[in-house]
């Protein structure tokens, strides 16, 4: 991260693409509460529907998908009949674990 510079009262932050790309990802509608729920272990695809109101079918799978894209998540297939495919968190997706922890803590003495 690019410490401040400048003086006095005016502070500037130099751009960081790789800082904003971070946010973008982790910032989009819905993947907060899909990593959120990732933390606590392996879930099944309707589970994670079932556990995020308001999440449709399509917007879960593409989440997963671009969350499976970055090396965040990671898709088992177990072969069992019927089939079983759970979502985990990888080791990059765990390390999300204090960042997550930090804003549910924001959230709930800022909420209201």
């Amino acid at each position: 991260m690019t410490a401040p510079t400048g003086h006095g009262a005016e502070t500037e932050w130099n751009y960081c693409a790789v800082f904003q790309a971070a946010v973008e990802l982790v910032g989009r509608r819905w993947t907060g509460a899909i990593v959120r729920l990732l933390l606590g272990g392996p879930m099944r695809f309707s589970e994670l529907l079932a556990k995020v109101p308001g999440l449709s079918d399509r917007l879960l799978s593409e989440r997963l998908r671009e969350l499976e894209h970055e090396g965040v998540v990671v898709r088992t297939v177990h072969p069992e009949v019927p089939i079983r495919v759970e979502y985990a968190l990888t080791e990059k997706g765990r390390e999300l674990e204090s960042i997550v922890r930090a804003l549910d803590d924001w959230a709930g003495r800022w909420s209201g």
